[in-house]
């Protein structure tokens, strides 16, 4: 039996994997601050890209992309916000994108939601 964590990390392996073969350059992974984590952050065309890994073994709560609620989206906001300014780069065009893996489906929904 797998625990919560190594079942989140091999989802977050395969969602790197999967954007990386659509061009991705990954530039960080589990960024974390005091308001909140980023799974990967990434560069993709001319975007810096925070995305969202959610992984569910069974859609009896829901799909995984539907997992990903206002609570999870301001926290991404936040420590994005964070990350852009630490690291001096708020001029950057930014895109939030999810990658949901069901079972053995996965899927990418670029521009997933904006900061509002």
């Amino acid at each position: 039996m797998f625990s919560k964590r190594e079942i989140g990390a091999e989802g977050e392996d395969r969602a790197v994997r999967a954007l990386k073969k659509r061009g991705y350059r990954i530039v960080e992974t589990n960024y974390r601050t005091r308001t909140g984590e980023i799974d990967i952050i990434a560069e993709e065309k001319d975007y810096l890209v925070f995305v969202e890994v959610k992984r569910r073994n069974s859609t009896s709560h829901g799909d995984s992309l539907e997992a990903v609620d206002k609570r999870k989206k301001d926290h991404m906001i936040r420590t994005a916000m964070h990350y852009l300014k630490a690291h001096k780069c708020s001029s950057r065009r930014v895109r939030f994108d999810v990658v949901g893996i069901d079972g053995d489906t996965l899927k990418i929904v670029q521009h997933a939601f904006i900061a509002e």
